[in-house]
């Protein structure tokens, strides 16, 4: 019986019509369905989805970008000290909630998404971005409350949006992918985050080119009052507020996806209802796709007998990492993560010896001091960091994920070591050379990778909790490198040296960036190979995770049809 077509959905993630309600068997229909999904040519749906899952990370990355500027604007307006700086436990505090936040929000939302659906959750955390975003530049003192514990407080809400954002886009950009290019696809979903960045200091630049003849009239961060105190409170709010606007734009978008075809297959087990969502995301029609009741039922029946797909649970799920050679590769995607992102937020640490070298420090009034930290912002990210998001994406899919990575963290230990062992002997030209390729490794190599093969290698049923709880790790390599290594740079300081560490600080992440070659060899390679295939890689015991018989065949890849192998 064939199935019905139905309205309503968007043009990046489309539904359509059931192709293959005459065929009987579920397995079959599986794999010529999600076939018709890793041979799509690429065309605009893909370039529109890619914007839809890209917009909340451009959102990501500039609420993370703006908390240095409104930790400075901060103390400017509320004068913490006498000094016209937050205190330093206030504004670690600040820069921390976000990232703890995160870390909930990447291993709630990525279980979440395989227990309830991809669909259910997505959009959900782009909603309590928007909230937190918006109450954070509301807020204000009290009687009885501090703002600087009002915002840690947002910051943690919108820290968990953020955080469910990594696996969700990953995943869904992953499992409506085409083979040939889903590493291209999920790069450039994840280099928005450089246009974020860029956004984020763009904005800032604006602001205080609009404020800038009650901003001149301070000569430090100390004296700002009166008008000038105003200014930059009225700025600190536009700056976050700002941010919910491309949020708002992909908020539609989101909510009206279909689920992926691969968990309504594999999870839901419902193949009519998958099948009408595969056909509806190449079409561009709008809405779920709807079948016949009746087919829908008949068939689902039919699948809890014939689809030979283990069904998620808790006591499936540590079975199946208890196993060494599942558990490795969980422990290489999540450590890997863990070690780059340690230096990754480490690296910030530098920014003001850089900005000091290309002369953007500083400045004779607050005017030129916020309008040099943001145009010297501008000159790094656009210098190092998004030519490298760029050029991942450009040979993701013809070098691979796992030499990239490799070439990355070989390279990033070189430049460490330079950067640690020589740092008393650089000049701050040398210095802004090696800020300039650390970025530009990092991004076209681990940061890259380390977001894109956790969306790749893992089972459908655990693949958003198995990159939420690798995405978390990664966050906590950030909150070590904020909480615990940053406080090691001024040891020993003195009034003519404020961070006499730094250098080895810079030799510790050297030795992070080590440790990530060897838990990259722990990665399986996923260059154009189907979900399907990598599914192969993993040790199933007596199931299969394809939908063929375990002990005869197994669909090796949606494209090569059925093949034998061992049972």
């Amino acid at each position: 019986m064939a199935a019905n077509r139905t309205a309503g959905g968007n043009n990046a993630f489309h539904n359509y019509n059931n192709d293959f309600a005459h065929i009987e068997d579920p397995n079959e229909r599986r794999r010529l369905a999600l076939a018709e999904i890793d041979k799509a040519p690429f065309g605009w749906y893909h370039v529109r989805a890619i914007l839809v899952a890209g917009t909340g990370f451009f959102t990501d990355s500039y609420d993370i970008f703006c908390v240095s500027l409104l930790t400075i604007m901060l103390g400017i307006v509320y004068k913490h000290n006498n000094k016209g700086v937050l205190p330093t436990p206030q504004d670690t505090a600040i820069k921390l909630s976000t990232s703890a936040g995160t870390v909930i929000g990447q291993v709630g939302f990525g279980a979440l998404a395989d227990i309830v659906g991809r669909k259910k959750m997505y959009g959900l955390e782009l909603i309590l971005i928007i909230i937190a975003t918006l109450a954070q530049s509301l807020v204000g003192p009290g009687p009885g409350t501090s703002v600087v514990g009002l915002i840690i407080f947002w910051r943690v809400l919108m820290g968990i949006g953020i955080g469910g954002d990594y696996p969700l886009s990953s995943i869904i950009t992953s499992e409506f992918a085409t083979t040939k290019w889903r590493g291209a696809m999920m790069g450039a979903v994840f280099a928005m985050q450089g246009l974020g960045q860029l956004g984020g200091a763009l904005v800032m630049l604006c602001l205080v080119a609009g404020f800038k003849h009650k901003l001149e009239a301070a000569t430090s961060v100390a004296t700002c009052t009166g008008d000038c105190q105003v200014a930059v409170d009225k700025m600190w709010r536009a700056l976050i507020g700002i941010g919910i606007v491309p949020a708002c734009i992909a908020l539609y978008y989101r909510l009206t996806i279909p689920e992926t075809p691969r968990y309504t297959f594999d999870v839901a087990r419902d193949v009519e209802k998958a099948n009408e969502d595969a056909k509806h995301y190449l079409s561009g029609k709008k809405g779920d796709g709807s079948p016949d009741e009746i087919t829908q039922v008949q068939a689902r029946r039919q699948s809890v007998a014939q689809l030979e797909v283990p069904k998620a649970s808790f006591g499936d799920f540590f079975r199946f990492y208890g196993k060494l050679r599942n558990g490795k590769i969980l422990f290489g995607t999540a450590m890997s993560w863990l070690f780059l992102d340690v230096a990754f937020y480490g690296l910030g640490l530098n920014s003001s010896t850089v900005l000091q070298a290309i002369g953007y420090a500083g400045g004779k009034n607050l005017y030129h001091v916020l309008y040099n930290l943001a145009a010297g912002n501008c000159i790094l990210v656009c210098a190092g960091a998004i030519p490298g998001y760029w050029l991942a994406v450009a040979t993701i899919d013809t070098v691979g994920r796992k030499p990239l990575q490799l070439a990355g963290f070989t390279m990033l230990t070189i430049l460490f070591l330079i950067w640690g062992f020589a740092y008393h002997k650089l000049s701050g030209h040398a210095m802004l050379a090696i800020y300039v390729l650390i970025q530009l490794f990092f991004n076209w190599g681990p940061n890259t990778t380390t977001f894109i093969v956790p969306g790749e290698c893992f089972p459908t049923r655990y693949r958003s909790t198995s990159h939420g709880i690798s995405a978390g790790s990664g966050k906590i390599g950030s909150i070590i490198a904020q909480g615990a290594i940053a406080p090691l740079r001024t040891r020993g300081a003195t009034a003519k040296n404020a961070n006499p560490w730094l250098n080895h600080v810079m030799q510790i992440f050297s030795a992070f960036m080590f440790a990530g070659i060897f838990t990259t060899l722990l990665i399986p390679e996923t260059k154009r190979r189907t979900l399907e295939d990598l599914a192969q890689d993993w040790d199933m015991g007596n199931e299969s995770i394809t939908g063929a018989e375990h002990a005869k065949h197994v669909n090796r890849s949606s494209d090569e049809g059925v093949t034998e192998t061992k049972a």
